[in-house]
């Protein structure tokens, strides 16, 4: 039996099944842990995993399950960025399914949320300073930084509202997943500065003009419950209509190519196990793996309708070629941009100097040397 007290020797060996799987893990029953190679160390600890690993796992209404061509599962989590709920639901079904690989719509770029602490990221959320601009401006250029300034006001601004820092289901999804054994952590969103340069590309100029007015003048106040009513997926078709009819190529890039990148990677994540072996001579084992996908929710519809599609993201990785009109809508912000700083340098240069002759010592100064001066 499991519990008995053997003498050290080669440990036995029998097959647990994995859910949803025809496919048998080997099993490790005895043995003293001192004693055990590499690979029984491996298998003991992948057995204590797939007993945490329910069957019939007790899962949120936010999770989606897909199931790949190999019996791999991938449950992915619909959540509101700004949702202590979603926090919960994420914990969750971490702890239920035990997956092999946990994949989060971040990418390098923002990978810091990750590490910082809730009251640094709320601090860092409200500041939209000129070093973030400039930092912005040199990684993705004007018009995609200036954007990137206008999105990031859009998110301090909700942040303020609510008092709650972003992404707190990915750094609960990155403390679940540090907790289960043998289980990888993966970016799964397309790199920023790619998605902001495609959305610019796709926009005319005076869809520019008008998006950067809306974003800028954003003054509504919102809600906890306006938060969570958008975990319902018709409430969240209903605003994503709302959208496309206004600008439905922004819609394209920031949304719809990235459902795409989102499907690719979660389907990467998702492939046959190779269990190590104890020797050469022993056959190899695979086993389907078990992922869990933590993604906006409004990025869950658009996974579901790619997931059994060919996918190419060779297409949505480029940056087009500005067209003369968008060469020329640049250099105009361009120089509108450094016309504003040069006057309001050149604006405030003057009003210093005539507040800085006002003052009674000046004053005194200039008559002095004004009867200092020989007369003609």
């Amino acid at each position: 039996m499991e519990g008995e007290e053997r003498p050290p020797q080669e440990a036995d060996v029998e097959t647990v099944m994995t859910s949803g799987a025809s496919e048998s893990v080997p099993r490790v029953i005895s043995g003293e842990a001192q004693n055990l190679s590499d690979v029984d160390a491996f298998h003991l600890l992948l057995e204590m995993k797939l007993k945490r690993r329910r069957k019939q796992p007790n899962l949120p209404r936010t999770v989606t399950q897909l199931v790949a061509e190999d019996g791999s599962r991938v449950y992915v989590v619909g959540t509101a960025h700004f949702s202590d709920d979603s926090k919960r639901d994420v914990v969750k079904t971490i702890r239920e399914v035990q997956p092999d690989v946990v994949v989060v719509e971040l990418c390098q770029y923002r990978v810091s949320m990750l590490k910082m602490d809730e009251r640094t990221l709320l601090r860092e959320a409200k500041e939209v300073s000129l070093e973030k601009l400039q930092q912005a401006v040199r990684q993705n250029g004007l018009m995609s930084g200036l954007m990137q300034m206008l999105l990031l006001k859009v998110s301090a601004h909700i942040t303020e509202q609510l008092g709650m820092a972003p992404g707190g289901e990915f750094r609960e999804a990155f403390k679940e997943a540090s907790k289960v054994p043998f289980c990888k952590f993966h970016l799964g969103d397309r790199p920023i500065p790619v998605t902001f340069k495609r959305a610019i590309a796709a926009l005319s100029f005076w869809q520019k003009v008008k998006l950067a007015w809306g974003l800028c003048f954003l003054s509504d106040p919102i809600s906890k419950d306006d938060v969570e009513r958008c975990k319902q997926k018709d409430l969240l078709e209903q605003m994503m209509a709302e959208m496309i009819g206004e600008f439905p190529d922004l819609h394209r890039t920031i949304v719809a190519e990235r459902d795409i990148y989102l499907t690719y990677m979660l389907r990467q994540a998702a492939r046959r196990l190779e269990l190590p072996r104890a020797s050469e001579a022993e056959p190899r084992k695979c086993v389907p793996s078990v992922v869990v996908g933590v993604v906006g929710m409004g990025h869950v519809p658009g996974i579901e309708k790619n997931w059994s599609t060919e996918l190419n993201i060779q297409e949505i990785m480029t940056v087009p070629p500005p067209s003369i009109m968008g060469r020329m809508s640049r250099l105009a912000a361009k120089a509108t941009f450094f016309g504003l700083l040069g006057y309001s340098l050149y604006w405030m240069g003057r009003r210093t100097v005539s507040l800085a002759l006002s003052l009674p010592v000046a004053q005194f100064c200039l008559q002095r040397a004004s009867a200092a001066r020989p007369g003609p």
